[in-house]
């Protein structure tokens, strides 16, 4: 009898969202670079970080399990680049306080997980990268991994324009709450037609994934606006 069940490692999303994130480390990072890693998650990371050759890691993460997690992988696979783990909120602390002894300034910050988490607020997302900032050294690099807010904020006007274009069909103050494809259905925990540029989240379902995902839009315009000021 066969069985339809696929891995979730083995769908195309996370294929290439696994492709994304070596292509970045191979662009960006250098041999005996010193790296932080915001929202490292269980380090599921940690192969990429050893074939870049790094010299040191710091992973920092809200999860206590998280961080566990991944000093616990670090530890028994025995990598040869020297490592520090933090429970701490990037969003949240002041992190240069906190790692000012783990071999701060570094090379590269990276949020190759929930990065989308900074914009619940704008508090939270100038938070994250005044972080960023405070952690680099002069001409290190910063790179992150998200959703593409910019599609899905284009897919959702088209949505309410094609839903007031329908006329009398449409009931008064209402809205779509989703954007559907053949390779995902996004669906949004508040109607509105306009989006905010901080708070808005969504559940992300691709298909023959059996779970879904909670993201907040990320408002790249201001992201960006941040960045460079």
């Amino acid at each position: 009898m066969s069985s339809s069940f696929i891995s979730r490692s083995e769908l195309p999303h996370h294929r290439l969202f696994e492709f994304a994130k070596t292509a970045l480390i191979k662009i960006f990072v250098s041999p005996y670079a010193t790296v932080c890693d915001l929202y490292c998650g269980g380090g599921i990371d940690i192969d990429k970080w050893d074939e870049a050759q790094i010299g040191h890691y710091i992973g920092i993460d809200a999860s206590l399990s998280g961080i566990s997690d991944a000093r616990e992988t670090w530890e028994s696979q025995r990598k040869p680049y020297t490592a520090h783990f933090c429970e701490l909120d990037p969003c949240v602390e002041n992190l240069e306080s906190f790692v000012q002894d783990k071999g701060v300034p570094v090379d590269i910050v990276c949020c190759l997980q929930h990065l989308q988490l900074c914009f619940e607020t704008e508090d939270r997302a100038r938070r994250l990268l005044r972080n960023v900032s405070s952690l680099l050294k002069p001409g290190g690099y910063f790179f992150g991994i998200t959703t593409d807010s910019s599609t899905i904020w284009t897919k959702y006007q088209k949505n309410v324009e094609a839903s007031h274009n329908k006329g009398g069909g449409m009931k008064p103050n209402t809205v779509p709450n989703c954007i559907r494809s053949e390779n995902y259905v996004i669906t949004f925990e508040v109607e509105e037609e306009k989006f905010p540029l901080f708070g808005k989240k969504y559940q992300l379902k691709f298909t023959n994934d059996i779970a879904s995902e909670t993201h907040c839009l990320v408002h790249f315009p201001s992201l960006i606006r941040y960045l460079l000021s």
